[in-house]
């Protein structure tokens, strides 16, 4: 397991943010930041679980996700990310984690 960022809920608009229609969220890249924080800028309709709009996460890759989702609550089932990239959400002793894993 291999920390990779910080995902932190603003209402601001951040410098060089992108948005991700789908799930309709701002998101800047941790790796332009010196702390690895990603800040996340929700739109009020956006579909991803409220525990996720209302408090940072913490992301990690993993050699494989299956084994966390077996054991935690899974409250983003696995999706792509790009061709090299799956992701999953969870929440593990009220924390929400973002396990990445690489395919």
């Amino acid at each position: 397991m291999e920390f990779m960022h910080i995902g932190v809920v603003t209402d601001k608009v951040q410098q060089n943010e992108t948005y991700a229609e789908d799930i309709k969220v701002y998101i800047t890249d941790p790796e332009e930041s010196p702390f690895k924080f990603e800040y996340l800028r929700f739109e009020k309709d956006s579909p991803l679980p409220e525990i996720m709009q209302k408090n940072p996460h913490v992301a990690f890759k993993v050699d494989a996700l299956e084994p966390y989702l077996k054991d935690n609550e899974v409250i983003v089932e696995p999706f792509n990310v790009g061709e090299n990239l799956k992701i999953a959400f969870i929440v593990k002793d009220g924390l929400v984690m973002e396990l990445m894993e690489e395919c």
